[in-house]
């Protein structure tokens, strides 16, 4: 217990330092192990001493913002699973907010996409357990299960008075972040559903394709329901549409890890006209490609407000081969703006349409608002 106690110690030293005198971090230090001694002796049910060490860690990193976090051994060795390209599970993107999980993006054509869950939805439970009070690697292990299994999750959505349950059925969650089709006849529409290792390739494949059709005059970026990914794909496909200019920075702490990227000369569409689309789900990477052709005025922006995930995490392993999903920095748009909490606002605002959105584009109101604009 004392091992484990001066562990905890050593972390909340590290973290809150920086706020308090070194008086009032001892003071602090001793009303924890005050509090641990007591829970310990005087709590209706024994408690599980690791658990409750790791719970105070996970407290800690949780108290700092929704992203940072702490993986147990089980859960640092699994992320490879998660982070492989295939898994099994629903297709939602989440974070963790105020104690409570919130779906970032629901990917195209996933199991959770289906049913209608959406961006911004709070799940509050998992089947019959409560979500409220768990960590977010807590809540993701109560969604896995063996594929072709169900899952029940109830949501509150802003807007609506009573919650929402959704039966999905897992299935294994195969990623393609590009698909496109030619609209209207001479309009070249790209989706990016995500930002993995080959989408910049597959981004510029698709638009020597449309190239080389003399009917195609414009383009549409499709970013929505985007929760991001690989920063350098998001440089990479920036860089695409720019002549020159920033792209994006990150501030961090440390001054000597502040960072700028640059796009290089040359517009792979040769300044034809571009649209994006935004929702509230583009976020991370697709506000940094959406904010820097924005502020750089190389296209023009549909949609809804981007979700405000502008921030860096860095996995850092621990000794008993744990880790933390730390923030370490902040991205900034070419006009000096932050994406986070804040997102990026479009030139339009249009709002989405509802259910029907899911299962027939003909109702999709934003890109038939950029298709009008496009051939006025």
């Amino acid at each position: 217990m004392k091992n484990n106690l001066l562990i905890l110690t050593l972390i909340i030293f590290n973290t809150v330092f920086i706020k308090y005198s070194h008086s009032d971090i001892y003071d602090k230090i001793d009303t924890f192990s005050e509090v641990l001694d007591k829970i310990n002796k005087d709590y209706v049910e024994e408690i599980n001493q690791n658990d409750a060490m790791d719970a105070a860690i996970n407290g800690v990193l949780q108290s700092l913002d929704p992203y940072s976090a702490y993986m147990s051994p089980e859960a640092f060795k699994s992320m490879a699973t998660e982070t492989s390209g295939e898994f099994g599970g629903l297709g939602i993107e989440v974070s963790m907010e105020a104690g409570v999980v919130k779906v970032i993006s629901p990917l195209d054509n996933s199991p959770a996409y289906r049913v209608g869950v959406k961006a911004g939805d709070y799940i509050i439970k998992i089947n019959d357990t409560q979500v409220q009070g768990k960590s977010l690697s807590e809540a993701v292990e109560l969604m896995r299960g063996p594929v072709g299994s169900d899952i029940e999750i109830t949501v509150r959505r802003i807007g609506l008075k009573k919650s929402l349950k959704f039966t999905i059925t897992r299935e294994i969650i195969e990623v393609t972040s590009v698909k496109s089709e030619i609209k209207d006849e001479n309009v070249g529409y790209i989706r990016l559903t995500s930002f993995n290792e080959n989408s910049g390739d597959q981004i510029k494949q698709k638009i020597n394709e449309f190239k080389r059709d003399k009917k195609i005059k414009h383009y549409i970026l499709d970013l929505r329901n985007n929760p991001g990914g690989l920063l350098s794909q998001a440089i990479k496909i920036s860089d695409y549409f720019l002549e020159n200019g920033e792209i994006v920075s990150t501030k961090s702490r440390k001054s000597i890890e502040n960072r700028k990227w640059f796009a290089k000369a040359g517009d792979i569409l040769n300044g034809s006209t571009m649209i994006v689309l935004i929702n509230y789900g583009s976020a991370s990477a697709s506000e940094i490609v959406a904010g820097a052709l924005k502020d750089h005025k190389r296209a023009i922006l549909i949609g809804e407000r981007s979700y405000g995930k502008g921030s860096v995490q860095s996995i850092i392993p621990l000794k008993n081969n744990g880790a933390i999903r730390l923030t370490v920095s902040k991205y900034y748009l070419p006009s000096g703006d932050s994406i986070s909490e804040v997102g990026v606002v479009p030139d339009f605002e249009v709002e989405e349409e509802t259910e029907e959105f899911r299962i027939n584009t003909e109702t999709d109101n934003q890109l038939k608002f950029a298709l009008k604009l496009l051939n006025s």
